[in-house]
């Protein structure tokens, strides 16, 4: 048996407070977007890919790992992969988006809520992994939830859908990198930026863009999208390498709870006896599956 060391618990509480301020900065993140509401979603992804790019840049710089990136474009299987994981969190930040924009917010924080359930189903059907009693019984919950929804609203709530499965696909992709956090969220930005700052100059030979001197707010708001995405993201990435799986598994129920209690109580979203029902059915979902995978880290240390 392996005694914890002093500096092993220096290490877990520096990875407890940058996983902390990740999952927090991400519960803030409905309320600065819901500034930008009256910019369409695909110019605001496209300010937040351009500004992420000098904010990781730095952060690499800082840590020395510039040398990984340059390995990194050498190789056309890490360059596919990153390319395939930059258009899955395109697609997941533009819903994103649209739905705070849209008074929809509700329906991102039950796709997060979702998304380590899916998370299991996505490990079943790709990886062959074997699912539990307990972790079968709390997709069925969720599968359920979404049923309810459907009848209720006349139609699937695919911003849930679509949030959670591009999220779960993301992180499974993510894995397949050969390189750290920080490097991997580089390439993904450095990748996309090409694109996006091509559409950013065509909006504004265009007038139609948001980047202009008669709106000082949009222009401080659409940079700031920058330091908004790369922050947290580069948080949580630090602090994953420094926490144990379950208590990461734990706190990332942080975000969508701040974003529930953001959509029903500041931004005011109808919140209906479907919607109840659907939120409960996760809730007891998710405790299954925390139960369950605390009870499984439990019998592996043993």
């Amino acid at each position: 048996m392996t005694v914890p060391t002093r500096s092993d618990d220096k290490a877990a509480a520096r990875g407890f407070g940058f996983a902390f301020a990740a999952y927090l900065l991400w519960g803030v993140l409905p309320l600065y977007l819901k500034l930008l509401a009256h910019i369409p979603a695909v110019e605001v992804v496209a300010h937040r890919v351009v500004w992420s790019v000098p904010v990781a840049g730095v952060v690499l710089w800082y840590l020395g790992r510039t040398g990984d990136v340059r390995a990194a474009l050498k190789s056309p299987r890490t360059l596919a992969m990153a390319a395939l994981t930059a258009m899955l969190i395109t697609i997941n930040w533009s819903v994103y988006v649209w739905a705070v924009a849209a008074d929809r917010a509700l329906e991102a924080s039950l796709g997060y809520y979702i998304n380590p359930l899916v998370s299991i189903v996505l490990g079943a059907v790709l990886l062959g992994e074997r699912m539990s009693r307990a972790r079968l019984v709390a997709v069925a919950l969720a599968t359920l939830a979404v049923v309810v929804l459907t009848v209720e609203t006349g139609g699937l709530p695919w911003v849930s859908l679509v949030l959670a499965v591009s999220f779960g696909l993301y992180g499974f992709f993510r894995k397949t990198l050969p390189i750290g956090p920080s490097q991997g969220f580089f390439l993904e930005v450095a990748i996309l930026c090409v694109p996006a700052l091509a559409y950013l100059l065509w909006l504004q030979a265009d007038g139609s863009g948001h980047f202009g001197p008669a709106g000082l707010s949009d222009i401080l708001l659409l940079v700031g999208c920058g330091p908004a995405t790369a922050v947290p993201l580069l948080c949580y990435g630090f602090g994953a390498k420094l926490l144990k799986l379950s208590t990461i598994g734990i706190m990332q129920y942080i975000a969508p709870t701040m974003m529930f209690l953001i959509a029903v109580f500041i931004f005011g979203e109808p919140f209906d006896q479907a919607r109840l029902i659907a939120f409960l059915l996760i809730w007891i979902a998710l405790v299954i599956y925390t139960w369950s995978m605390l009870k499984e880290r439990r019998k592996a240390a043993a």
